[in-house]
């Protein structure tokens, strides 16, 4: 997809998913700024990097108007550590929520006149952990639960002059997979609970990005865009003693398609594994 002459913004795109997606629009011949609080370790070629605290709305009201244009925004900039609830105070619970789910909602006002003006874009990185009990990063599922129906609100409100869609990511290997699912062994043992047999690579979100962005999804707008190779295999399948192979059928059960997903592990949308 050619997507040159057009100036993409990446929120976060310094290392894992973001610099995926950020290559991804490279790849497809967009400018691409990257912003974040701190610059990448290996430069991403082809990118300009400017550094903005994403929590100071100031900050990224004036990154915003100081650029000449803007076509494509992604909000892709998150993250959280493990911590179940009642090991922190609201607080720290509440500073996961901002990180996901206000600072995407800044950024996005922010920009939006740039994107009014080019008939843009935003592609909201959300996640499956938004759909499901997400034990151990619960403010964080809340927040993406929240970033995925702001995306739809955002759509309905600034149509037919902005599209907004949300890509709900799945497990992701990144150079920070082991703080999520342990060694090799971990996340091959992680691998084989997805349908398609391996987590995504961070090239995978940015080539679902760069179609949402593009014209071949002019009129996609609102919509959840699942990557995340199947999903998750239900538990019930596994532990259940009926249905196995060499066994007789069970008809007549009824089906458990309302339990929780086959692992409590949380997806790797996020990039850094803390909080900023």
């Amino acid at each position: 997809m050619d997507l040159g002459g057009r100036t993409v913004v990446v929120t976060g795109g310094t290392r894992g998913v973001g610099a995926g997606i950020a290559r991804a629009f490279v790849d497809a011949g967009a400018d691409v700024l990257v912003c974040a609080r701190r610059p990448p370790d290996i430069p991403l070629e082809g990118t300009e990097f400017v550094s903005v605290d994403l929590r100071d709305p100031a900050a990224v009201h004036a990154f915003f108007a100081a650029l000449p244009r803007l076509d494509v925004l992604v909000n892709n900039a998150g993250g959280a550590p493990y911590r179940p609830l009642t090991q922190a105070d609201a607080g720290r619970h509440a500073r996961v929520i901002e990180l996901n789910l206000i600072v995407p909602l800044t950024a996005s006002l922010a920009a939006h006149e740039h994107l009014r003006r080019a008939r843009g874009s935003i592609v909201m990185i959300g996640s499956v952990s938004g759909a499901r009990p997400s034990p151990g990063s619960a403010a964080y599922g809340a927040a993406k639960a929240g970033l995925e129906n702001l995306a739809r609100s955002m759509a309905v409100e600034w149509a037919p002059d902005v599209r907004v869609n949300t890509l709900v990511v799945g497990m992701v290997r990144t150079e920070l997979s082991h703080l999520h699912y342990g060694g090799e062994d971990g996340i091959a043992a992680v691998s084989r609970t997805v349908p398609l047999g391996r987590l995504a690579d961070p090239s995978d979100i940015g080539g679902a990005a760069v179609f949402l962005a593009s014209d071949a999804a002019r009129y996609i707008s609102g919509a959840s865009l699942l990557v995340h190779g199947g999903g998750e295999r239900p538990a019930f399948l596994d532990a259940a003693t009926a249905n196995k192979a060499g066994t007789s059928d069970a008809s007549g059960t009824s089906d458990a398609s309302g339990t929780s997903d086959a692992s409590n592990t949380s997806d790797a949308s996020d990039t850094s594994g803390k909080e900023d």
